[in-house]
């Protein structure tokens, strides 16, 4: 169990830092294009990457801001942290169109 832990968190932390640049990296990857229709390509992406990834993002938010949740009550902040680390990822997980990785 505890070497399942040793290569979990690492390769989490890995797939977090992914996840955080491929919305940038697919959006430059349309401005570059010149167009505005999503292509199939994009739809794959966006299905076998780009929201796994950002529901690992949505979990992981999750669990970051109930552990930092004291702090946040403290800070006066719970608002806006539950924003950023859960609702953002969670609806740029499962609310936009399937293939817009354009930011939320």
């Amino acid at each position: 169990m505890r070497s399942l832990f040793k290569r979990l968190i690492p390769s989490l932390f890995a797939l977090f830092i992914l996840s955080a640049s491929l919305p940038v990296s697919a959006e430059s990857f349309r401005d570059y294009g010149g167009y505005n229709e999503t292509s199939a390509g994009e739809m794959f992406f966006d299905l076998v990457l780009v929201r796994p990834a950002m529901f690992v993002t949505t979990v992981a938010g999750t669990a970051v801001f109930l552990v930092g949740l004291p702090f946040s009550l403290l800070g006066g902040n719970v608002g806006e942290a539950g924003r950023t680390l859960v609702v953002e990822p969670a609806a740029y997980t499962f609310v936009r169109p399937l293939g817009d990785v354009s930011p939320y």
